[in-house]
């Protein structure tokens, strides 16, 4: 093998990379240990006491750089929300909503009888609302013109749609507000997410325009996740108090605190007189938290006279009184461990009552520190009766960043409407050399200071802001002009049980599955080879978690249950070469050369297989969500890693072993002529493996035709809920129940024991918001209430719903037909790469008829045999991915064969055909008794040990996996040989 060297540098390099990123999980998880032991059992201490070090180094790496406890949490091998539970929430921004605000809710005819047949065309289409708009609005008056003063004419826009402008330029403003308001509705969600203190939460735009997919992590809660996620965006701008006017305020607070801690231990005459004037006003929590002040301060701070200076400034030694802060309205700042501290130290009545009545304090939304754990609090005056801000988000008609010329610096351009300019107006004139406050949601935005009166309306607001700053300043000022409301129109919440459940059902169907095949190898191969193939599986699984850790990617159950089949497939690239290596023995080489030519002689067939099953991976990427997403990135990641170890690694094994002078064995005496010498007549007894597939196919057809698939409410739309009892239940008594409550009897199954049950319903399912997520959630409640032996509706949310899912009539029909062209893709590129590989379409055709084969009759037993099996049968994503994995499985099963039959042609050229390909046959059955019996080991001990959560997933695979290796040797050869058969007699007529 030629350039040892840098190889051997690369495994070493890829080893190191490897173990570098995993050191981020085990350190984090080292820490939350600790948190966990400091906690004894109280969860909000170990929040505590993660929060206190959040920005705190606990890892220095090679003592090049310290990393802080939220950077290694970053940087940590994440889990998805099956194994740590949490919510999975898909939103969707109304882009309708966003067209009629920006016609100000025209009633022209053309332009409300457009909308409502773009929604009807969105049913069945992929296109971006604003098309489909477009096209129908064309369709319904041509001669219509949309940049109309009765429609998009308006005042408000008429510095972007010009008078007489086409339709075509109108769509393209519209896009352009659309898409704004979009990402400005991104940026207030990712907002809201940064305060729910979710570890690791992710949010993202999804493929489908106007989507928004978030992850959270941890989150028991769904209901406040809901409300607070589709609440709408309250944009307001208030007048502020100077750090000056406010501090005798706060040292006033700061005194009445000190006088609180006296009343249990008053100690002279004066504070005895104190205490009793606060002992109205102080409660018995306030005493507690100032107690707890204390306490942090104790544990945390090294100063000797800690506890002393919290008992003396309790408020100061959780807040900073600071007279130098980004704005004049600044009075001081905290770590965010003590946010909540001062929250409520400011709620308290005692405080409040030397506090002026029209005082306020919000949170800036941004930290100002690198580590992201200080805060600043803002001083807002309130000079309304009613209490609101004097100017909200409906004055603002545009906002803009753009880089000041003359100090070459990144700012915001605003203009308001009529009557907000003249509000404006007045809050500049009053507040000259003071701030005014943008606040979003309750957080402050920007306080920019006043340099004098804004008359007319337009704007610039300065600050210290980066281009990407500004841009997000001015999204958040235009959120009030154009309204984005986003819309849950999928979510799935997983309590924390199950999520721990499905680790550990996991870790041991992993665990079990790879020990099955480490002593397989063993036993097949001998200790010299099985043992080299032994090592490079464990470098191969190493590799595989380094790169999903360094990637940022989430390793989910169906990931895990990808890495399992990965590591079960990767056998392949082993058994190929020693099947090759000893073939060459037999030859009559030396160990050397055989071991040179084996490798040499290996490389097109696993190539090849691997290309076609990375093929599959890659379409399962591109076209899945979530669950296929994961595990295709997993299947993508492991092709990769294990032909490295496979070709690599083992070649330097064994080739370290062979310049020692060592003997190297390739099999044991037991396996040594298993299947060597067979000779099995394919060919000859074709037509009844046809009979036989063409009656298995008919009943999968029959099947298909009457009895029809499970399909889950991926494909359908609805909720699910999964509830564990205390005891078994009847599901027939739990449907009835539900009956009463829903009006309609829902799907109730048995779901991983007699006490478990799985409950499907699309009541109100085509109608979003809180209210209706909220009464579908009590309305369930109330039907399983007899069932429940007096669990609160609190208790029954959090720990006997394991885990709940919605999905919407749209994306329920994006899924389905993103499922049919993953599948179709998949067949076409397949079809094309074995055709051209091949230089014969033959081959691709029986590749094809193979595919087509394999799919039918998964389809046809899952059609059969749901409601009878044990288990769920239901048709999901993970079912398409279940699918296509059968498809990469088959082919490469298929595309070995062929490589051998392609290879047996060139050899013996003069040998009668059926002969040639009879042999080819023969000479691949080791190589697939080995893979095929190691891949269903794999999938058996996933299947038993891995949970009823994915079990349907699992068996769709055993069940592929068997037919698929009988169609490569079957099915996908006969036909390609009778169709190259055929040919060949048209030619010669």
């Amino acid at each position: 093998m030629r350039n040892k060297g840098a190889i051997r540098l690369l495994a070493i390099l890829f080893a190191l990379v490897s173990l570098y990123q995993l050191t981020f999980t085990y350190v984090t998880k080292s820490v939350e240990k600790k948190a966990q032991e400091f906690g004894a059992g109280d969860i909000k201490k170990e929040q505590a006491y993660l929060d206190s070090i959040r920005g705190e180094g606990v890892y220095n790496f090679l003592w090049i750089k310290d990393y802080s406890y939220k950077e290694c949490k970053e940087l940590e091998l994440n889990l998805g929300l099956d194994l740590k539970g949490g919510m999975n929430v898909t939103m969707e921004v109304s882009v309708i909503d966003i067209i009629q605000a920006m016609a100000n809710n025209s009633k022209d005819e053309t332009f409300v009888a457009a909308i409502a047949k773009a929604k009807a065309m969105q049913k069945d289409s992929q296109k971006e609302f604003v098309v489909l708009f477009g096209e129908a609005f064309e369709s319904i008056n041509p001669s219509a013109q949309l940049s109309s003063p009765d429609i998009f004419g308006t005042l408000e826009l008429k510095d972007k749609i010009p008078f007489g402008a086409s339709n075509a330029e109108v769509l393209k403003v519209i896009k352009t507000e659309a898409d704004a308001a979009i990402d400005n509705t991104f940026n207030i969600l990712r907002s809201r997410i940064d305060r729910f203190g979710v570890a690791q939460p992710n949010i993202q735009k999804a493929d489908v325009s106007g989507r928004i997919i978030i992850e959270l992590p941890g989150i028991k809660d769904a209901a406040r996740v809901r409300k607070l996620l589709q609440g709408t965006a309250s944009l307001e701008f208030w007048e502020t108090y100077t750090a000056s006017e406010v501090t005798p305020y706060l040292n006033a607070a700061n005194e009445k605190l000190v006088a609180i801690n006296t009343i249990a231990e008053p100690t002279t005459e004066a504070t005895e007189v104190v205490a009793e004037e606060v002992k109205e006003e102080a409660k018995e929590e306030d005493v507690a938290l100032l107690d707890k002040i204390e306490e942090t301060a104790t544990d945390s701070v090294t100063d000797l006279n800690a506890k002393e200076i919290a008992k003396k400034y309790p408020l100061f030694s959780v807040l900073n009184p600071t007279q130098r802060g980004s704005s004049k309205a600044v009075v001081g700042m905290s770590h965010i461990k003590d946010t909540a501290a001062v929250n409520q130290i400011l709620a308290m009545p005692a405080v409040q009552s030397v506090m002026p009545r029209n005082l306020k304090f919000f949170w800036g939304v941004k930290s100002i520190d690198e580590g992201g754990n200080v805060f600043e609090l803002f001083a807002i005056k309130v000079t309304s009766r009613d209490g609101k801000a004097p100017l909200d988000g409906d004055a603002v008609t545009s906002a803009r960043e753009q880089i000041d010329q003359d100090k070459a610096q990144a700012e915001v351009s605003m203009s308001m409407s009529g009557e907000g300019a003249k509000v404006w107006a007045r809050l500049t004139k009053d507040n000259v050399d003071r701030a005014i406050a943008i606040v979003l949601d309750g957080y402050v935005y920007s306080a920019p200071n006043v340099i004098g009166e804004i008359k007319g309306g337009q704007s610039s607001i300065s600050g210290d802001f980066t281009i990407a700053e500004a841009k997000d300043l001015a999204n958040i000022l235009k959120s009030g002009k154009l309204p984005a409301p986003a819309h849950i129109i999928a979510d799935e919440v997983v309590g924390p049980s199950l999520g721990q459940e499905s680790i550990q059902q996991g870790m041991w169907s992993f665990m079990i599955a790879f020990g099955l095949v480490l002593v397989y190898m063993f036993f097949f191969y001998s200790k010299g080879a099985g043992l080299t193939a032994n090592i490079a599986l464990i470098a191969n699984l190493f590799f595989i978690f380094g790169i999903l850790a360094s990637l940022g990617a989430v390793l989910t159950l169906p990931g895990i249950a990808g890495i399992v089949l990965t590591i079960g497939m990767s056998v392949d690239a082993n058994v190929l070469i020693y099947e090759r290596i000893q073939e060459e023995l037999k030859g009559g080489k030396g160990l050397s050369l055989a071991v040179s030519d084996g490798y040499k002689n290996a490389y097109s067939a696993i190539i090849d297989g691997n290309i076609t099953t990375l093929l599959t991976g890659i379409i399962l990427y591109l076209f899945g969500e979530g669950p296929i997403k994961g595990f295709a990135t997993t299947l993508v990641i492991g092709i990769f890693s294990s032909l490295f170890a496979a070709i690599f690694i083992t070649r330097l094994i064994i080739e370290a072993s062979l310049k020692r002078n060592r003997n190297v064995t390739f099999t044991t005496k037991f396996t040594d002529n298993w299947l060597r010498n067979s000779s099995i007549k394919f060919l000859e007894k074709r037509k009844v493996f046809y009979v036989i597939s063409g009656i298995a196919i008919l009943v999968s057809i029959g099947s298909l035709a009457t009895r029809g698939l499970n399909q889950g409410i991926d494909f359908t739309g609805g909720r699910t809920y999964v509830v564990a009892f205390d005891q078994p239940v009847s599901v027939e008594a739990v449907a009835k129940s539900l009956d009463v409550v829903y009006g309609h009897a829902p799907e109730v199954k048995t779901f991983g024991g007699d006490s478990q049950v799985k409950i499907t319903t699309k009541y109100k399912i085509e109608e979003s918001g809180n209210e209706v997520d909220d009464e579908v959630e009590e309305l369930l409640y109330t039907g399983l209430k007899p069932y429940l032996n007096g669990v609160s509706k609190v208790d029954f949310l959090e720990n006997n719903r394991k885990m709940s899912q919605k999905v919407g009539p749209t994306i329920a029909d994006d899924i389905r037909q993103s499922a049919v062209l993953s599948i179709l893709f998949a067949l076409i590129v397949i079809f094309l790469y074995i055709m051209v590989r091949f230089s014969n379409w033959q081959y691709g055709l029986g590749a094809i008829a193979a595919l087509a084969h394999d799919s039918i009759i998964v389809l046809g037993i899952f059609s059969l045999c749901y409601g009878w099996l044990p288990f769920s049968l239901e048709i999901d994503q993970a079912f398409i991915a279940a699918i296509l994995t059968v498809v990469g499985y088959s082919i490469n099963d298929t595309v070995v064969v062929f490589d051998r039959i392609r290879e047996y042609v060139g050899l013996y050229p003069k040998r009668d055909s059926v002969e040639v390909v009879d042999s080819a046959l023969n000479s691949t059955l080791r190589r697939t008794f080995s893979t095929s019996l190691s891949t269903m080991v794999v999938l058996l001990a996933i299947f038993i040990f891995g949970g009823t959560s994915i079990q349907g997933f699992t068996f769709a695979l055993l069940v592929g996996v068997l037919v698929g290796t009988y169609s490569s040797l079957f099915i996908a050869t006969p036909i390609a040989y009778d169709t190259s058969l055929r040919m060949t007699k048209v030619k010669k007529k």
